[in-house]
């Protein structure tokens, strides 16, 4: 008997991203076909088979969507036919598998997708100062005690510092305005599965 592998998707409007997450999985095989059907079957690591026989929402463009298989999950990305929202993955109505679940990694809402918000706006989280474990100047630590009692306005920056600290304010508006935008489609999301 076979076992179905878990399994994660999401969408935008024109492809569907499907992650299999089957470690060391051999003899992998992949058909996709233009109506939608999808068949996996692999052995996993424990030399049992897996597989999944999956009915997509809609037709697929088979020849613009690829797969790679990697040491610990399967993914393909699936060019839609026609670029438009699947209300969901599957063609039949009802409950999903257990086994099939969102990728929240990678999901997006779709209004989302039309002010161009993918992966927090681009935001690169590295160039923003959140502190943390390389903090080694205590120099700037005792400044820091100094001046939180002191308003914002009041305190004294070296030029260097100004434009860092302008720079990394306007990244930090930027998250939280991001966040808030995922938020609030995550709740979207969230509140939907109990209507």
């Amino acid at each position: 008997m076979s076992r179905h592998p878990s399994t994660k998707w999401a969408q935008r409007s024109d492809k569907v991203y499907l992650t299999i997450e089957l470690p060391d999985a051999k003899d992998v095989k992949l058909n996709l076909k233009p109506e939608g059907h999808f068949d996996f079957s692999a052995k996993g690591a424990d030399d049992l088979p897996y597989e999944l026989d999956l009915e997509l929402f809609d037709a697929v463009n088979v020849e613009e969507s690829k797969a790679a298989v990697a040491p610990r999950t399967i993914c393909y990305l699936i060019k839609k036919a026609e670029s438009k929202w699947w209300p969901r993955l599957l063609k039949k109505e009802g409950k999903p598998p257990v086994f099939l679940k969102v990728d929240w990694d990678k999901w997006q809402d779709e209004d989302d997708e039309d002010i161009g918000l993918d992966d927090f706006g681009g935001m690169d989280f590295s160039k923003l100062d959140m502190g943390g474990a390389d903090d080694d100047d205590m120099e700037d630590d005792e400044e820091d005690k100094e001046t939180a009692v002191r308003p914002r306005r009041a305190r004294e920056r070296k030029p260097q510092q100004q434009l860092q600290g302008k720079r990394s304010h306007e990244q930090h508006l930027n998250l939280l305005t991001t966040i808030d935008d995922s938020a609030r489609s995550l709740a979207r999301c969230f509140l939907g599965f109990f209507l």
